[in-house]
């Protein structure tokens, strides 16, 4: 007759390595499962830095040690001066940023930490009497807020 008429039992060793098997494939397949968003978040905006002029060509840079919504600042890559002629009316450091030229950037190695202090020597850039603004950029050229305009005299003088 052969096999037809035979009834196996179950068997405990079969029973657990059965189970066990189905929890393992359970898991797995809820572990392939999406953990979370694996775009990157953009990344926020350094706040604006600080410049003061400390020398009749020396310009300091303060970097901001926090991001555009009060983060700590992290990835700082660079920082880039611009430049805009004198116009008829104190420009804000958008307008500069908008309308000027980059005359001066320094980058990573050559920075500071977040939140700490650069001085940057402008005698080369030669220019005429005009306005300067500074922003950092974070990884990504993530373009920052920029400072408040600090005005660049004549050379000449």
């Amino acid at each position: 007759m052969g096999h037809h008429g035979v009834v196996r039992p179950y068997s405990l060793p079969n029973l657990i390595a059965t189970s066990t098997f189905s929890t393992v494939l359970c898991l797995a397949a809820l572990a392939c499962g999406r953990k979370g968003d694996p775009i990157p978040r953009p990344r926020t905006a350094p706040a604006a830095c600080a410049i003061r002029w400390v020398g009749s060509r020396t310009l300091e840079v303060r970097l901001p040690g926090r991001d555009a919504l009060g983060g700590r600042l992290v990835g700082l890559e660079k920082v880039r001066i611009y430049y805009l002629p004198l116009g008829y009316v104190r420009p804000s450091g958008a307008e500069v940023l908008a309308r000027g030229q980059v005359v001066m950037e320094r980058a990573r190695p050559n920075l500071p930490n977040p939140g700490e202090t650069l001085q940057l020597d402008l005698q080369q850039i030669g220019r005429p009497a005009g306005w300067l603004a500074a922003t950092a950029l974070r990884v990504g050229d993530v373009l920052g807020a920029p400072s408040e305009p600090v005005p660049w005299l004549d050379p000449r003088f």
